[in-house]
């Protein structure tokens, strides 16, 4: 593939795999993220460093964004020093943020306003997936530019869907975050149940991940929590944050959604415990 000339916001625990994964492939990257010190390890590997995101959206034909609110999100793209005020006509930007479906819908028609193409494109699969190029990709907005776009998404991901107009990956992946979010309640409910029952949870896990009940978390976390790792794949405080914008977004279409509702308050009492930087394995410390 030709080396493209991409600009990068937001390297964090996922982010960073992903800038390496297009080094890799020899893309010319230039990054850009809060706290320098913490992008070092890319810069060694051949990134470029930046010191706005209009600094690193200038001149690049492609622009990715990974930041942690929609807030964030707004700041980046619209703020004085971000995006729309340096990007080149043609160029097209992709937020990988998980973010509000309205705010890409926003950013679609700035965007086009301004000679850009914009998809959002979050993605899931957690810091394991990123690392490995395996994450799965759900966008929104043009087809076309899907499509052109396509051979890059395959560097860091393996599951790649289009799901149709702009908005449209961000409200996909709202149906993955109620899906973990709630299903994160059943795995570390049967995580204390076989504790509580004496029995060796890695044998428990040997049956049962290869059963009905098998799950990307019950693969991937339930061994953590079993190990008191909880490092964060996600953030507690970023799954909240996901649960606010999922429950937001279902009021306006007159949907309940109960399940949803139990979980925020569970990760709302570990947030007040301090654990808002852990991963969302975390939430087994509520049964403890």
């Amino acid at each position: 593939m030709e080396s493209k000339k991409i600009g990068f916001i937001g390297t964090g625990v996922m982010g960073a795999s992903i800038v390496m994964h297009l080094l890799n492939a020899g893309h010319d990257v230039t990054i850009y993220t809060r706290t320098k010190s913490k992008a070092a390890d890319l810069i060694s590997a051949g990134a470029k460093w930046a010191e706005t995101p209009a600094e690193a959206s200038k001149e690049q034909e492609i622009i990715f964004t990974m930041v942690g609110y929609p807030k964030d999100v707004e700041e980046v793209y619209i703020g004085e020093k971000g995006i729309f005020s340096a990007a080149k006509e043609g160029a097209i930007v992709i937020d990988m943020t998980t973010s509000e479906p309205t705010l890409a819908k926003k950013l679609y028609h700035e965007a086009r306003e301004r000679g850009l193409h914009s998809l959002d494109a979050p993605v899931s699969g957690g810091d394991i997936g990123a690392k490995n190029g395996t994450l799965s990709l759900m966008i929104g907005g043009d087809k076309d530019v899907f499509e052109k776009l396509y051979p890059i998404f395959e560097l860091f991901g393996q599951n790649i869907v289009y799901q149709g107009v702009a908005g449209s990956g961000q409200h996909t992946k709202m149906c993955n975050q109620i899906a973990i979010a709630s299903g994160m309640i059943g795995v570390c409910e049967s995580m204390a149940y076989g504790l509580k029952a004496g029995l060796t949870m890695e044998e428990v896990l040997r049956s049962i991940t290869a059963g009905a009940a098998g799950s990307w978390s019950l693969s991937n976390l339930a061994p953590r929590m079993l190990k008191g790792n909880l490092e964060p794949g996600f953030y507690i405080k970023h799954i909240i944050k996901d649960i606010k914008i999922a429950l937001d977004e279902a009021e306006r279409m007159n949907l309940q959604l109960p399940g949803l509702t139990l979980a925020k308050s569970m990760y709302d009492q570990l947030l007040a415990e301090g654990y808002g930087d852990n991963g969302t394995q975390a939430l087994i410390k509520y049964y403890e």
